[in-house]
């Protein structure tokens, strides 16, 4: 199986090929809001779920490999980042042990590290291409949640962290950034913008403000999305 030597195998069979030729350029982070790590792994490994992730860790940083990175997981859904409408064709999925409510355990942190060095250098990703479940799927997920902690990955250039820049248009500058959205669903996306760049704003929908504004401009600006 190709992937992370280190991991425990746990074959999943919910998995294909990935679509017209694509590689991975993107990694897709989730948690899994499940009983423990264990439950998880029997999930994404049930052909009955019909889901599967690549990669799962448990808040005691024990890390399973189910699909081959070479295969297509059955993890991001209905999802878009910029231009591409087929993101578990183009990604590699992680799961990890938290139930969205509480921080996320330091061995699991410290494992997920190793594996996106990992996997960032075996397939070239950029650190931009690093992204939330809900920055794909706005709305329909929001996993990994507030809790997770982005700006310590960014400091590892593992992710990216936004400097704010002379607020323009939010709406333009979170599409440049490669959030995708239908007539509608405006705060939904930036209850996910929000949720990843300000975990601690009281609010997660609503209107953009000049913060929001500053932070979308500095990510449009340093971190355009590029297919």
């Amino acid at each position: 199986m190709r992937g992370e030597p280190s991991a425990l195998a746990a074959p999943s069979p919910n998995h294909g090929a990935r679509r017209d030729g694509a590689l991975p350029d993107m990694i897709v982070l989730h948690y899994t809001a499940m009983k423990d790590a264990v439950a998880a792994r029997d999930w994404l490994c049930n052909p009955e779920s019909q889901v599967s992730a690549h990669y799962l860790i448990g808040r005691d940083g024990t890390l399973w490999q189910m699909v081959d990175e070479d295969a297509r997981a059955w993890h991001a859904g209905a999802g878009a980042w910029g231009a591409c409408a087929d993101v578990n064709s183009r990604s590699i999925g992680i799961e990890l042990d938290n139930d969205g409510a509480t921080p996320f355990a330091a061995p699991l942190m410290d494992r997920l590290e190793d594996l996106l060095r990992g996997i960032m250098r075996r397939w070239s990703i950029p650190s931009a291409r690093v992204v939330a479940h809900s920055d794909i799927a706005p709305g329909r997920k929001i996993d990994p949640g507030r809790r997770f902690d982005w700006r310590r990955l960014a400091l590892q250039d593992l992710s990216v962290w936004p400097e704010p820049a002379t607020p323009g248009d939010a709406w333009v500058d979170l599409r440049r950034a490669g959030y995708r959205w239908a007539e509608g669903q405006e705060d939904a996306v930036l209850g996910a913008f929000r949720s990843r760049f300000r975990p601690d704003a009281t609010a997660l929908g609503g209107a953009p403000d000049r913060v929001d504004a500053a932070l979308a401009a500095g990510l449009a600006a340093g971190f355009p999305c590029v297919d």
